[in-house]
């Protein structure tokens, strides 16, 4: 299988490393220092596993003319113009571990429906000021047809990752998965991002938890609107917490925050890790797109605006 990972950061290089350490055929488009340095040095991953391994680096995208897969990990923000850069690719498969929904959407308006893999993960990793990259949490990439269902690419893909060391799940339901992290996401993005909390205090805390599940209750109305079944997801049961009240909600929620108090007490959301490291954030993507969809389909979105 022909893998090209369009991105050489924290996950791109993770995903990179496993599949080059394992002699898969791989290679990374990235672009810049973090290109040069991966071009001298190799990818360096620590944290779960330890180890370096040459990785191929490509920084010109026409030097790429196909694959079996392609694989996006940039930013959000970045996406339109790097999905610029590889239309030309003649590819069988394309999927994106990108936050959001959207991203479904800008694939398909590039390589079509057909080629387009759900996929979402709870993988966890950051690049530290050396260029090593520390690989945190392994929790799951999760694969699937969209519409809803598996096939032979998506079954050997999720083989592939599981061969080189990341845990891979394929699921017949993965738009569902992928809302209900979405949904997640969003609930936390904004509260993180202005209080600058661990994830654990902002669950704990009763006025916040309060915004949270009122945003949670706003999203679950989208979702319903566009016939999307909600999931419990690892880490966080979104399906329960749509079925209680906003007070119940907000019960729930400072338990799971008294349980990843001990758990995960260094978390921080995503989003506030860029904010601590002066990086743009994901907004229009992300909670524009809810924002957007709301209008489209007459739902009610007011806490996010």
């Amino acid at each position: 299988m022909k893998i090209v990972i369009l991105g050489a950061g924290a996950l791109g290089t993770v995903l990179g490393a496993h599949l080059a350490r394992a002699g898969e055929d791989v290679t990374l488009l990235a672009r810049g220092q973090r290109a040069a340095y991966l071009q001298e040095h190799g990818a360096t991953i620590t944290g779960l596993v330890d180890f370096t391994v040459p990785v191929g680096v490509v920084t010109d995208p026409t030097q790429i003319r196909d694959a079996d897969v392609l694989i996006v990990t940039v930013k959000t923000y970045d996406m339109a113009s790097a999905l610029q850069s590889v239309k030309h690719l003649d590819v069988a498969s394309v999927a994106s571990i990108q936050n959001g929904i959207l991203k479904n959407e800008q694939l398909a308006q590039t390589f079509g429906w057909e080629k387009v893999l759900g996929a979402m993960v709870f993988t966890g990793a950051e690049v530290l000021p050396t260029g090593i990259v520390r690989f945190t949490l392994n929790q799951g990439a999760y694969l699937g047809e969209l519409p809803p269902g598996t096939s032979v690419p998506v079954q050997t893909l999720g083989d592939t990752l599981e061969r080189v060391g990341i845990v891979a799940h394929v699921t017949p339901s993965i738009q569902s998965l992928e809302w209900s992290k979405y949904v997640s996401w969003v609930c936390g993005m904004a509260p993180a991002v202005l209080t600058r909390l661990e994830t654990y205090k902002l669950l704990q805390d009763a006025q916040i938890a309060t915004i949270v599940a009122a945003i949670l209750q706003e999203m679950t109305q989208l979702a319903t609107a566009r016939a999307i079944v909600l999931e419990d997801i690892t880490f966080f049961p979104t399906k329960t917490l749509s079925e209680l009240s906003v007070d119940a909600m907000v019960t729930q929620l400072r338990h799971l925050g008294d349980r990843w108090a001990s758990l995960m007490p260094h978390n921080k959301i995503p989003a506030l890790q860029d904010v601590e490291r002066g990086k743009r954030l994901e907004v229009e993507e992300t909670l524009g797109y809810a924002v957007r969809q709301s209008a489209a389909g007459d739902v009610s979105i007011q806490l996010i605006l």
